[in-house]
């Protein structure tokens, strides 16, 4: 177990991966669009293979996001903590605008090029070559997100028994398939960061209409991410502070770290004392007896010294006045008695609990490793 806490990745390298795996997103998937055209074949699979390729990259990392509906659908279906939220919504921010300002710079190389309306940014209404309505556009996208993201929950379903390496090809592939049907009619978004990425340097028109291309995937992540355990089943068990918790995990028991393999092992074998889970009564370790517990006269001291241990002198700091009952066990003033072994003695914590940054979320939100 130690060596999973200190193999997991850092705060740092999930922001990093994620703002990297944005950047490639948005880059090619709209340079490609930008190159050839518009071309449907090249476009829809340069974003297709871009997901597949980075979630491969770095996918053991972050989980291989890239996209703000992706990650809020992730946590509304369980697969990722709310606190982790902000922090891959703003690297996959980060990315998508590192990359539209890289894709206007380089679009400077050629001659009398204009950004304005011109940087593959998405679309509705008189800003589309079919005047599509904006209702529709806005019923499109949600659509189209909640599939991608029901796609994504299903191939990392935990229950699935094809092989988890496959999964980025199967989400590369659905993305694909999105970008063939929609492409004429707003430009295919699916994705806000993909949208803002690009939409700021592309003129004030494509600006005001960002609004859809924002409201609209996020829509349908959290239809996919609510409705997935209700229409196929949880599955795993949620992770601390996922769904609708807001800060919680399982509302009858803490699970540390949200780390689920020290969940099961804290259900099995507790943290240091077998047979109970942390923050349970704690029971007899193997082998060694509960030693004998006694209210010490001294106020203040700890509790749990072996019958026969010399009393404090009458008159000493902490001493109650004479004449004073002494403080009984767990009356106010005396601390609380503490176990061998157990994690709330001074110097020890268990694994995944509070103070262990990197004990927030189990990986399994796109792309995990074989088992």
């Amino acid at each position: 177990m130690s060596d999973t806490v200190a193999d997991s990745p850092t705060t740092g390298q999930k922001f990093t991966a994620e703002t990297l795996g944005t950047f490639v997103l948005v880059f090619f998937g709209c340079g490609a669009a930008l190159i050839s055209g518009g071309d449907y074949v090249a476009t829809g699979l340069t974003f297709g293979l871009t997901v597949v390729v980075m979630a491969y990259a770095v996918g053991r990392v972050s989980g291989g996001h890239f996209n703000p509906a992706v990650t809020l659908g992730a946590v509304l279906g369980g697969r990722l903590p709310w606190n982790q939220v902000g922090i891959y919504m703003a690297a996959q921010l980060l990315g998508g605008l590192l990359a539209g300002a890289a894709l206007l710079g380089i679009m400077q190389g050629f001659p009398d090029f204009s950004a304005e309306g011109n940087m593959a940014q998405n679309f509705f209404g008189d800003q589309s070559a079919l005047d599509f309505a904006w209702w529709a556009a806005l019923l499109l996208e949600t659509l189209m997100t909640a599939v991608f993201l029901w796609v994504i929950l299903a191939v990392t379903d935990e229950r699935n028994e094809v092989n988890v390496a496959l999964g980025p090809l199967a989400i590369g592939l659905s993305l694909a398939m999105i970008h063939f049907a929609s492409m004429a009619a707003t430009g295919t978004s699916v994705n806000p960061a993909r949208s803002i990425g690009v939409g700021v340097f592309a003129g004030t028109d494509a600006i005001v209409q960002l609004w859809l291309f924002v409201l609209a995937p996020l829509l349908g992540a959290a239809i996919a991410g609510l409705t997935y355990p209700v229409l196929f089943g949880q599955g795993a068990t949620p992770v601390a502070g996922s769904g609708l918790s807001f800060g919680g995990g399982r509302k009858d028991q803490f699970v540390p770290g949200n780390y689920e393999a020290q969940w099961n092992q804290g259900q099995q074998g507790g943290w240091g004392q077998p047979g109970a889970a942390w923050g349970a009564p704690p029971q007899q370790q193997w082998g060694q007896p509960v030693p004998p517990q006694q209210p010490d006269p001294a106020y203040g001291a700890p509790q749990g010294a072996p019958q026969g241990a010399p009393p404090v002198a009458p008159g000493q700091w902490g001493q109650p006045a004479p004449q004073q009952p002494p403080a009984q066990p767990g009356q106010w003033g005396a601390p609380p008695a503490q176990q061998p072994g157990h994690p709330g003695q001074p110097g020890q914590s268990a694994p995944g609990h509070w103070g262990n940054p990197d004990g927030d979320d189990d990986g399994r939100t796109q792309v995990r490793r074989p088992d």
